[in-house]
């Protein structure tokens, strides 16, 4: 039987939004609810299927990486103890429980701030159709996987009707925020990535890419919404490393392939997983979880 929780309900609480994955409650003026459920897209669909567990791994990531950066950049978090939450809330405290995070609201920059070190993805098709990435040009004979010369900072942005995030170019960053936020922006970005980069390395993954939100609070740079976890980041294992094609990674994998073994055309609705793809997923979102946090289970 699967468990997921693939919808919360909080009663009269007001719902603000319902992404592929996280459920987003106001809290007042200046708080938000964010509960990661265990929905799982992939070619831009919410599947039929849920993944056990996967908003609890989501979380507690997202929990570590916040602590393990906060002498580095602030965050929006308030806290994820669901004791600590308001009286209104604790009926609720089973949904809410592990997989939940009360932050404070942030001014939201309206760019996806993306730190490459190794060529994936949409940067792998950008690269083969211009030589560069975001207009960054790169060096010519670099095999998909290959690692770049130097980390780069390749913005994206939801520019399009689809809501699809979009590479951009850095001065189209300046021109949407302004020079001083742009560079603070890419500095940052690129800290982070080196920051995490090695603590990876140290775990036996190679942080191949990662995107990053950032808000104001308070006229302050913040880092927001969720944090280095495979959802938003690709993490490949070191030990199997090998430039030249895609690599094994710690997310979606299983999920990606079986869809594309049942030839699905990528129109709603969306399939339904069958139960031995959902357990192999699941696993790797745990074995992520494992590997970066150094624990062995989510509620330690």
């Amino acid at each position: 039987m699967n468990d997921a929780l693939l919808q919360t309900d909080l009663g009269n609480l007001p719902l603000l939004a319902r992404g592929k994955v996280r459920d987003i409650y106001a809290l007042g003026d200046d708080q938000l609810l964010f509960i990661a459920t265990d929905r799982i897209s992939a070619f831009d669909h919410v599947l039929a299927t849920g993944i056990p567990d996967k908003g609890r791994i989501l979380t507690q990531l997202s929990l570590f990486w916040f602590d393990f950066l906060k002498h580095d950049v602030p965050n929006h978090l308030v806290t994820a103890n669901v004791a600590d939450y308001p009286a209104p809330l604790q009926p609720y405290a089973a949904q809410l429980e592990g997989r939940s995070m009360i932050v404070r609201r942030a001014e939201m920059f309206p760019v996806e701030c993306v730190a490459r070190g190794y060529i994936s993805g949409s940067g792998w098709k950008d690269y083969l159709a211009t030589s560069a990435i975001c207009g960054i040009p790169l060096p010519g004979g670099l095999t998909e996987s290959h690692r770049l010369p130097q980390p780069i900072f390749t913005p994206a942005a939801k520019i399009n009707t689809g809501g699809h995030d979009e590479n951009i170019s850095y001065s189209q960053v300046e021109s949407a925020i302004g020079a001083k936020h742009a560079d603070a922006l890419r500095l940052l970005t690129l800290e982070i990535y080196d920051r995490a980069s090695k603590h990876a390395a140290s775990k036996g993954l190679i942080l191949a890419d990662t995107k990053f939100e950032f808000g104001l609070i308070d006229g302050e740079i913040t880092l927001a919404d969720e944090v280095l976890t495979p959802d938003s980041s690709r993490y490949w294992p070191a030990a199997t490393y090998s430039p030249g094609g895609a690599q094994p990674s710690f997310d979606k994998q299983f999920v990606r392939d079986y869809l594309e073994s049942i030839h699905w055309n990528k129109q709603a609705p969306a399939p339904a997983l069958p139960e031995d793809v959902v357990l192999r997923t699941r696993e790797k979102y745990l074995e992520a979880f494992r590997l970066i946090t150094g624990r062995t289970s989510l509620t330690e």
